[in-house]
């Protein structure tokens, strides 16, 4: 009824839908009244016409309209409030699907494994939410949200370890819509009395006799006794004891099987496919650690203060590896088909190990980066690849490897040449050992370095040569501004 007085008073849709009247009129069924309202006056209105005609009629000769009623009709009284009403439509905005395709993972990567789905059906995400984890050959991909409206996941594509192609739709999601809102849980009526100790419940309370009108007289009619409580089932015969196998039992260890990871199967891949195309040898020294360390422990806190990173002997190692692929070009060649390939640029691979398999992030360029440069970049790369946020792009390339086992606590090692390059070097874990300096012995912090090379195209000699040049220049750190 207020609807209806407010529509004939002339307020317009707008006003309706501001003051929040639709959902009444809606449910109380004031749209229909009004329209009734309406027909009314519409057909009280075509009366009051075949009237004027009627009238108008006798009055002319021929009996033609009046001109003055062929140009001229009566305006309706109805407030046009009253038609706009009538074609009102909700215009709430609704959620709109879209499908999200696999992103594109890098060059000559087309395909990938589904790792992990992080998000499902009903779950609202958000910009850059993570709704899944694609594994290739190389890295894990992460697919995000890009949307700028949030959604809500309406239906999963894929399934995990699914394996998908670049542009195949995996979710649809309602963007614009909202998470359906968990039920409440009904709070519990607290348990009161003897029961709630855990005794017997008590017996229920007699019945005062009942009367009973009937025939003009009153009897009492006492009431049957309550049924006795049931007595409770007997519990089942306990199992006697399997008896235990026998250690040495088939099946009595328990063993697990988890699928290989495709980053580990290309790992594995490559590596035995070094092994049988390359003809790999591995060549060994040592070196004295003492004026690198020296150096280290005077300048580690005014480099830390200036260019905020820490000093590592990493960084002397990949400019040491930077100064030998300079004088023995071999070692930064690689084999293409029937020709030698000679790479005028230096750019180090850095073996790191994570929880899904071994990677080995590039550092560009590295014969124009200082110590602080390699720190950062190494410091960086490091984390992405812990991370798992690595991309494809931070590890294509590289001309040559360092792997540093030495963090791990290894003494000596024969590391594999990572395919196309000809060469790596090995680090490992620096140990006092007694040494004899000018004709004394003495305890010197020292490491073992090892080459290995593939000898088809790095000759014994310039192996030798380019390790002996490593050794040099970490053991006098001073040839790093001399440049000898």
């Amino acid at each position: 009824r207020g609807a209806l007085s407010c529509a004939t008073r002339g307020v317009n849709a707008g006003a309706l839908r501001e003051a929040a009247l639709l959902p009444q009129l809606l449910c109380t069924g004031a749209v229909q009244e009004l329209g009734q309202y309406v027909h009314l006056h519409q057909a009280a209105e075509q009366s009051q016409q075949q009237r004027h005609w009627s009238s108008s009629s006798s009055s002319t000769s021929c009996g033609t309209r009046p001109s003055s009623f062929l140009f001229h009709s009566p305006s309706p009284s109805f407030p046009p409030s009253i038609t706009q009403l009538r074609g009102f439509r909700s215009t709430l905005p609704a959620s709109e699907p879209i499908k999200i395709k696999i992103p594109p993972m890098g060059e000559s990567v087309s395909e990938g494994t589904v790792a992990a789905i992080l998000k499902h059906p009903g779950d609202e995400v958000k910009e850059d939410d993570i709704i899944a984890q694609i594994e290739t050959d190389k890295v894990t991909i992460d697919v995000k949200y890009q949307q700028s409206a949030p959604g809500v996941i309406k239906e999963l594509l894929i399934k995990e370890s699914d394996v998908v192609q670049v542009g195949n739709e995996f979710v649809v999601v309602d963007v614009g819509a909202a998470p359906a809102a968990a039920p409440k849980a009904e709070p519990k009526a607290p348990a009161t009395g003897p029961s709630q100790a855990g005794g017997p419940s008590p017996p229920p309370p007699h019945k005062e006799p009942r009367r009973i009108a009937e025939r003009g007289y009153e009897s009492a009619m006492p009431t049957s006794p309550p049924p006795p409580p049931p007595k409770p089932a007997p519990p089942p015969p306990a199992q006697p004891p399997s008896a235990a196998a026998p250690p040495g039992a088939p099946g009595a260890r328990p063993e697990r099987r988890v699928k290989m990871t495709r980053l580990r199967l290309r790992v594995a891949e490559r590596l035995k496919g070094a092994q049988n195309t390359s003809a790999l040898l591995t060549t060994f020294n040592e070196i004295d650690m003492s004026s690198l360390m020296e150096m280290r422990s005077t300048y580690k806190d005014a480099f830390l203060e200036k260019h905020g990173v820490k000093l590592g002997f990493m960084s002397a190692f990949v400019k040491a590896s930077a100064y030998a692929l300079q004088e023995v070009p071999a070692v930064n060649g690689v084999i293409d088909g029937d020709e030698i390939v000679y790479r005028d640029y230096y750019d180090i691979s850095i073996a790191v190990a994570t929880p899904k398999g071994l990677v080995v992030p590039v550092l560009r360029n590295v014969e124009t980066m200082n110590f602080a440069g390699c720190e950062k970049t190494i410091n960086a790369l490091g984390k992405k690849a812990r991370d798992g946020t690595i991309s494809i792009d931070d590890m294509a390339g590289g001309t040559f490897t360092i792997s540093n086992g030495g963090v791990y606590g290894s003494l000596l090692s024969t590391p594999i040449i990572n395919p196309p390059q000809s060469a790596i070097l090995g680090m490992h874990s620096i140990v006092q050992r007694p040494m004899v300096v000018s004709g004394k012995i003495e305890a010197r912090p020292m490491m073992y370095v090892a080459l290995t090379y593939d000898h088809r195209l790095v000759d014994g000699r310039e192996a030798v040569t380019f390790l002996k040049r490593i050794k040099e220049v970490v053991e006098d750190p001073r040839r790093f501004l001399l440049d000898c």
